[in-house]
């Protein structure tokens, strides 16, 4: 037994540079757009989904996008200066969705007659929603009262629900690539193989290219290849989905967009406000709370730091709060979130540097005002990152059960807590979700729409999920003498600021900052 035994480690051992050490700058810089090319595949979809929708022309959609690329960039360098200071993308979520389409089906919106007009006022609508549901996640943050919530969580309680921020986003991964087959699975047959098989392959001294730009490399070889399939006529003739998908031409984004725009708040005129509308956005920012939570527990192992304490979470979430309250001033037409994918290429790169996150943040912000050179980047076809998704999130799931190593699995108790999480964190989405597709609502179908948008928009984030029913039965199931299968000995020191020594090095805030805001 003893030459199998494999001891917890509270650090990965096997990353090349973590949180505050860095690549040599050529790297930094390649990695830093690596991240941004990353991200543009939720920043494109989103507002590709939802903008039609509200009856904005390409014209809006690709202004839009720029919008949220911009938003971004100034959200994701906050956070990695004075949020958690981890090295986290923050972009649009998806979590948002299901409140923003109940606004966008709000019959007064609908009446409307004019297209552009509707979209105007439906963009200012969301825009008072988000502003207004901004207020809870920014109490939640500086209140510290998410950071005492977090008291009731173990590494038992937390690893399906990291678990389930990579695994809840299945549809995106092949799903997506079935959509193109030419294009998804050679890419995602290339990332494996340049990532895993060729890694130490060096065709340049001392540069492991295919270890450390797998995703730039293989990005750019489909591109291409889907440019010339596209040119030489291979989807003339097929169904409209296919062409959608396999296309580089079809989003119409280089042809609408301008060669210089700059985002300013209030763009878009004057947010409107509504009690409904607001309650059932706040829905989404409980789940992008949740989800964040996740992600930052499976960013900070990434980066080999130490599980971010409750005083740093709870920092993390307010900035969040505040980036959710730009996105309204703005306009990006939803909320935003951490950045899953981007969290898994830290892992793939083995790179959890910080810089090369607040870099990323400056090409967002760069790339966000010149709208033709954006628009280039932002047509690479959607099956190309859904390859990515396939590899990343599946990374940023095992992440989370490597939380699983500290509790003790031998216990029939851990089983059970672990497996319900899991399949009703997956199952219960899954349900939500294909109701809505059947019957074009969700389960939840009262005459109030807000309380609808609320519970719908709560039940379909496996996170979310998976973290009510795991930390309701790890903290009601003999808690007292489950301590250590728990594995809250290893726990309970990240709990607060001063618990480990190592906490100072990885989160105290920037230019002696901490003077003024002490950790509690």
């Amino acid at each position: 037994m003893e030459n199998i035994s494999h001891p917890p480690m509270e650090q990965l051992q096997d990353l090349e540079y973590c949180i505050d050490s860095n690549p040599p700058w050529v790297e930094t810089i390649l990695l830093a757009f690596q991240n941004y090319i990353l991200m543009l595949g939720t920043s494109v979809m989103i507002p590709s989904l939802l903008v039609p929708l509200m009856g904005g022309t390409d014209a809006d959609k690709v202004r839009v996008i720029q919008t949220l690329l911009f938003v971004s960039g100034i959200n994701t360098l906050l956070q990695a200066l004075f949020g958690t200071r981890l090295p986290t993308v923050v972009g649009g979520s998806f979590a948002y969705v299901i409140p923003i389409l109940y606004i966008i089906r709000d019959s007064s919106l609908q009446r409307i007659p004019d297209q552009h007009e509707r979209f105007l006022q439906t963009m200012r609508a969301i825009q008072g929603a988000l502003i207004i549901a901004s207020s809870l996640q920014i109490i939640l943050g500086y209140s510290q009262l998410w950071g005492i919530f977090t008291r009731f969580f173990s590494p038992l309680g937390m690893a399906p629900v990291i678990g389930l921020v990579g695994l809840g986003l299945f549809e995106r991964g092949f799903p997506a690539v079935g959509n193109c087959v030419e294009i998804g699975i050679p890419m995602l047959l290339m990332l494996i193989g340049l990532s895993q098989y060729l890694k130490h392959y060096r065709p340049f001294r001392d540069i492991p290219i295919f270890e450390r730009f797998p995703v730039l490399v293989c990005v750019t070889v489909i591109w291409i290849y889907s440019l010339i399939l596209t040119a030489g006529g291979a989807y003339n003739h097929r169904p409209t989905k296919t062409q959608d998908s396999c296309r580089t031409d079809r989003a119409n984004l280089i042809s609408s967009a301008p060669w210089f725009k700059f985002p300013y708040p209030l763009q878009w005129g004057a947010p409107t406000f509504d009690a409904g509308h607001s309650v059932s956005m706040m829905a989404a920012v409980w789940v992008s709370v949740i989800e964040s939570t996740g992600a930052y527990k499976a960013a900070s192992r990434l980066a080999i730091a130490t599980p971010p304490p409750a005083y740093v979470l709870s920092r993390g979430i307010g900035w969040q709060g505040i980036g959710v309250l730009l996105d309204g001033l703005f306009g990006t037409g939803t909320g935003s979130t951490v950045s899953v994918e981007n969290v898994g290429l830290l892992g793939l790169t083995r790179v959890g540097s910080r810089r090369v996150v607040q870099i990323s943040a400056g090409f967002m912000i760069f790339f966000s005002t010149l709208g033709k050179f954006g628009a280039v980047f932002a047509s690479i076809p959607f099956p190309i990152f859904a390859a990515l998704y396939c590899v990343l999130f599946g990374l940023v799931a095992s992440v989370g059960i490597s939380f699983l190593q500290f509790t003790n699995m031998n216990s029939m108790r851990n089983l059970i807590i672990t497996g319900l999480s899991l399949f009703l964190g997956i199952s219960v989405p899954q349900y939500f979700n294909d109701t809505l597709v059947s019957s074009g609502h969700a389960p939840v179908n009262t005459r109030a729409g807000w309380f609808n948008g609320f519970l719908n928009t709560i039940f379909l984030s496996p996170p979310t999920v998976g973290l009510i029913v795991s930390v309701f039965l790890d903290n009601t199931l003999e808690v007292e003498k489950s301590k250590k299968d728990r594995g809250m000995p290893w726990w309970v020191k990240f709990r607060t600021f001063r618990g480990d020594n190592r906490n100072e090095e990885f989160y105290t805030l920037p230019f002696n900052l901490n003077r003024f805001f002490p950790p509690t």
